[in-house]
């Protein structure tokens, strides 16, 4: 038998202290690569001789592990999607923490599976939830889960309050007569119908509403809505209000909301993505008085809480309404009175999933370290400078709002005046492309009454003032250039 054929094969290093060595030269990188983040391109297009690389086929031999990382310095690290960048406004994303990355770290290495279990992780994770409980003023009886993001919040919420409301046991019996109807507003994030679907009422399942001119849901066509559903034979059953929508950050009234959902006794949720960790801020929290009457809230902590991707959070008022949902114990997963299997609650029973990343760490980590003030007044400062933006549009005669500002999210756009509306929105589209292609900066978009415009999203706790001087200088002089032209 050969010397080969002794050793026992194994995925851990044949050379640890090589290994070690490779790894700490990956966190000076990193914090270099974190650090200098304003001295590189947001965004730049790959050539074609790197995206090359990514057609090659499965790697069957092993690879020297420097090598890979050379490859990875070389055709992963130029190319960034730019969400770190304190110039990035598209989508609406937070910008990481050191913290957060250190937690993201140890929970690679400790690599517990988070269904359940009498283990620290789990309790880890416990505490985030009673923070955010604290946070959004939710009973300490309420119960809750760590998530992917707001899609999977949201889709959780719904299902409890789909579950609750149905007016039988819908676990066993399924659907019925799909007459179930949901509510929202026109500016409702995709998420929500997505989840809608599918859990099994269609599309014609959420009902749209229309807005006012702030871009949030009016009441009185809400109120009508659901009489006109009634009389038809309709069964209402929720409405999601929203706080912060992801066109313009427009907060719904959710105490108006709470009391039609008291009166007609329907389920009252909040999709928070954006805005509901925004009760961390002095500034921001009087405009989301009514969250703390909902049944449900999602939220999302990798947005404006600014935690590396992914972590977001459900939260049920009614915990065992929501395990009911979801709690299914098969004999593998019975709970023992001693030993790594006890323990009450396992989080397992109260999602879809099963196998769970350890996320909560990340969260714990990043507020032991900052405190939660510090994050309001991160938030606070991002809703300053988005006025700070609307007032440099409002200085110029060639720009103009498009919406009223809405949180941290500002839609503006270039109008030079004397050009029908195509033409205004090509070249929008034009000086928007030019903005990121030139690595300027990457603003988002969409398009409100027909109108597209260019919107920034401020989610960074790097972003300055400056940078916003710089994006209106830039919109400004691509719009000149662009008419010349």
């Amino acid at each position: 038998m050969s010397e080969q054929s002794n050793t026992l094969e194994t995925l851990d290093p044949q050379d640890w202290e090589q290994s070690k060595a490779l790894m700490h030269q990956m966190v000076d990188d990193a914090f270099d690569y974190t650090k200098n983040v304003r001295e590189r391109k947001i965004w730049q297009e790959m050539p074609q001789h790197v995206l090359n690389t990514f057609k090659t086929p499965l790697p069957q031999q092993p690879s020297n592990a420097e090598a890979v990382y050379k490859e990875l310095q070389e055709t992963v690290l130029p190319y960034p999607m730019g969400n770190i960048h304190p110039r990035f406004w598209a989508w609406y994303m937070g910008s990481g923490t050191i913290s957060g990355v250190m937690g993201d770290f140890w929970a690679s290495i400790l690599n517990p599976n988070l269904g359940g279990g009498n283990h620290a992780a789990h309790k880890i994770e416990e505490q985030v939830i009673r923070w955010i409980k604290e946070i959004i003023e939710f009973p300490k009886s309420a119960s809750g889960l760590l998530v992917s993001g707001g899609s999977m919040a949201n889709y959780a919420a719904l299902a409890v309050a789909r579950n609750v409301k149905a007016g039988y046991d819908i676990r066993a019996e399924g659907l019925k007569e799909n007459n179930l109807v949901f509510y929202a507003s026109t500016e409702i994030h995709s998420c929500n119908t997505k989840a809608i679907e599918l859990l099994g009422l269609g599309t014609k399942g959420l009902k749209k509403i229309a807005v006012n001119d702030d871009y949030s849901i009016n009441i009185k066509a809400l109120k009508n809505q659901i009489a006109k559903d009634k009389a038809n034979g309709l069964q209402p059953i929720c409405i999601i209000g929203t706080s912060g929508t992801v066109n313009t950050g427009a907060i719904d009234n959710l105490n108006a909301i709470a009391d039609i959902c008291k009166e007609e006794n329907l389920w009252f949720h909040v999709d928070g993505a954006i805005g509901a960790i925004a009760m961390l801020s002095h500034k921001v929290k009087p405009q989301l008085k009514g969250i703390e009457r909902a049944d449900s809230v999602a939220l999302d902590l990798h947005k404006w809480l600014h935690m590396p991707f992914e972590v977001g959070c459900v939260m049920i008022k009614d915990s065992v309404e929501h395990r009911n949902t979801f709690s299914l114990i098969p004999e593998y997963l019975a709970k023992n009175t001693r030993g790594l299997a006890s323990g009450d609650d396992w989080f397992s029973e109260y999602g879809l999933q099963l196998s769970r990343r350890f996320r909560a760490l990340k969260v714990w980590m990043s507020l032991k370290e900052h405190g939660s003030e510090r994050f309001g007044r991160m938030i606070s400062r991002n809703v300053e400078q988005a006025n700070y933006l609307g007032q440099l549009v409002n200085q110029h005669d060639n720009l103009e709002l498009i919406a009223p500002i809405g949180l941290d999210i500002v839609c503006f756009r270039y109008n030079p005046g004397g050009l029908d509306l195509n033409a205004l929105n090509e070249l929008n589209k034009e000086i928007k492309l030019l903005i990121e292609e030139r690595g300027i900066a990457i603003p988002g978009y969409t398009t409100l009454n027909n109108m597209y415009c260019i919107r920034c999203a401020i989610s960074s706790h790097r972003v300055t003032s400056e940078d916003f001087d710089v994006l209106i200088e830039h919109v400004l002089s691509i719009g000149k250039e662009y008419l010349i032209s």
